[in-house]
């Protein structure tokens, strides 16, 4: 069974920092995009971060660039997500996501191409 775990997710203060993870368990997780999405109440989900397969391609939404990074822990089949200065703009449902494209190199930043969904972790930013 296709499994994909979040955790990390808080009531945090603005300007702290959170580290978000993304478990996978029944696939070979070296063989899946996986990606970052989150959702705010009464909003659209929204792209946050993508990594390649091979994890040599990593996709940062434009908004998020210099607060976000994406990593993987190939041995743990896990993906990260750090954030940093976060504010409450940053509340939302995060959710993590997989897709086994053809090249080792690929990423998606649509959610549309993603097959495998976690159930998200709900990040709350307020002071």
């Amino acid at each position: 069974q296709v499994q994909l775990i979040e955790s990390g997710g808080g009531l945090v203060r603005p300007g702290d920092s959170l580290r978000l993870s993304c478990s996978a368990s029944g696939i070979d997780s070296a063989e899946y995009a996986m990606a970052w999405f989150r959702q705010a109440p009464g909003k659209d989900r929204q792209f946050v971060a993508a990594v390649s397969p091979n994890g040599n391609i990593r996709d940062i939404a434009t908004v998020l660039k210099g607060r976000v990074t994406v990593s993987r822990e190939y041995a743990r089949a896990t993906m990260n997500l750090q954030m940093n200065n976060l504010s409450p703009e940053d509340t939302a449902t995060y959710y993590c996501a997989a897709t086994r494209p053809l090249m080792a190199t690929t990423t998606f930043v649509a959610e549309g191409r993603y097959e495998v969904w976690g159930q998200g972790t709900q990040v709350t930013v307020s002071s």
